[in-house]
């Protein structure tokens, strides 16, 4: 029978490190308990030698059958190991075994160890498996998991709390997109899966809470790419008695500071091209950005006509909006390679940002790129209760005219602003897409665990 447990006192990397400081030859007099998969075998006869790895990292177990026995191990088997630090006489960093359980059998036979699981289709539908086998999955799930404790860190330093807010919803709103819809069989409602936090986050400014956050799931039923999912994780925040220059500023500090804990420095290499993190980042005019390209014009039938010659199929576009929309995504973004905030959008794309002083067609939102991708979005928060209602109105004009992802208008929320909201400046940014930076990788399914697949 197998042991029940085995209390693993030590971590792989320290006990390798513990092996290094020996010289060639040489065994500590220390004992250690290490536990761990078995990922490799050479030798035969009286003298074995297993790597073992954890998450730390892996070593070199040195069994000799006059310690411990005769052993019967395969490749995957989970065993606990007890034993000195050792050196090898050309030098290895070992554990010298005195004692060795089997804690788990692996009864599947494991992919190539030496090469690794390559499939892409096997890798994420059996993450385990690539787990398993591939460090460099190891080192992105670590990666990724102390991206998010750090963003965390930074807003909880700079006053902000962190809070939860309803992830099934009676509307749903915070962004132009298509929502999951589910239902409750207790209320005998329809309910949808939020597609953002945004609209219950600011009813917490409301209510005097003044710097929030949330880090969570939102959900959009939409397409899947290298740069989009439907399940996804994003954190926003909102800060009262800020604009959104405050916020360029914050999210300039927060992604630099981040990339430098995280890696040792602020440059990362994403598809071929070396990206500078550290601010200031670029800053552009979301008109002029388009006027660049020769596709700023407030005119429906003029910008169809530019878009078409260019080979552009505008037959899905059925507004204004949303051919603006389509020039920006097809001809600007895919060239913002270093960090480019462009800021100050057409009042049609954007319900919930306050208009700027000196237009009232704009307004006081930015977006932020790298590597030609979005990273996320910002305004300073509309809080005036009267004209949300406009804006509301003017989205189910759109809506109407044949955009289908409209945001569809929240009476409360009218009515939560109504009760008088600060000054507020508000960021979302999409941490799947941040850790895709950082790790360098090619596409959302090698930072997500387990992505939704065909």
């Amino acid at each position: 029978m197998l042991p029940k447990r085995f209390p693993k006192r030590d971590e792989i990397a320290a006990a390798r490190a513990a092996a290094e400081g020996l010289e060639a030859g040489a065994e500590a007099e220390t004992t250690l308990r290490l536990a761990g998969r078995v990922m490799a075998r050479r030798g035969h006869g009286k003298l074995v030698f297993y790597d073992l790895v954890d998450r730390s990292g892996r070593i070199q177990l040195l069994c000799d059958a006059a310690r411990t026995g005769e052993l019967h191990l395969d490749l995957g088997d989970i065993v606990g190991a007890t034993g000195s630090p050792a050196r090898t006489r050309r030098g290895e960093p070992s554990l010298a075994v005195d004692r060795l359980e089997l804690l788990a059998k692996n009864e599947r036979p494991l992919p190539d160890v030496f090469h690794g699981l390559t499939d892409p289709e096997a890798r994420y539908r059996r993450r385990y498996l690539d787990l398993l086998v591939n460090e460099e999955s190891r080192a992105d799930a670590v990666l990724r998991s102390r991206l998010v404790s750090a963003i965390r860190r930074r807003l909880d330093g700079w006053g902000f709390i962190e809070v939860e807010t309803p992830v099934l919803q009676p509307r749903y709103g915070g962004g132009n997109a298509s929502p999951f819809l589910t239902r409750s069989n207790e209320l005998d409602a329809e309910l949808y899966l939020r597609i953002a936090t945004e609209l219950y986050l600011k009813r917490l400014v409301v209510g005097g809470l003044e710097r929030v956050y949330e880090l969570g799931k939102d959900f959009r039923n939409e397409g899947i790419s290298p740069k989009h999912s439907p399940e996804f994780t994003m954190v926003e925040w909102y800060e009262a008695y800020a604009d959104y220059r405050d916020t360029m500023v914050r999210i300039e500090e927060l992604v630099s500071s981040v990339a430098l804990e995280l890696l040792g420095r602020t440059t990362v290499v994403f598809r071929g091209q070396e990206i500078e993190l550290a601010p200031p980042w670029q800053r552009v005019p979301f008109t002029e950005a388009l006027a660049a390209e020769g596709l700023w014009t407030r005119e429906e039938g003029e910008l169809r006509r530019r878009l078409s010659e260019r080979g552009t199929d505008t037959t899905h576009d059925s507004t204004w909006a949303q051919l603006v929309d389509h020039a920006h995504s097809a001809y600007v973004e895919p060239k913002l390679i270093q960090p480019t905030i462009l800021f100050d959008y057409p009042i049609e794309l954007s319900p919930f940002a306050r208009t700027t002083d000196d237009d009232p067609t704009l307004v006081e939102r930015f977006e932020f790129f790298f590597g030609g991708i979005e990273l996320g979005n910002a305004f300073s928060e509309l809080n005036d209760p009267t004209e949300q209602a406009e804006r509301f109105a003017l989205q189910e004009a759109e809506r109407i005219g044949g955009d289908p992802d409209a945001e569809t208008g929240d009476p409360d929320y009218v009515e939560a602003l109504a009760h008088g909201m600060p000054p507020t400046g508000g960021l979302g940014l999409g941490i799947d897409r941040l850790a895709l930076i950082l790790t360098g990788r090619e596409t959302l399914r090698e930072v997500i665990l387990f992505p939704l697949l065909r």
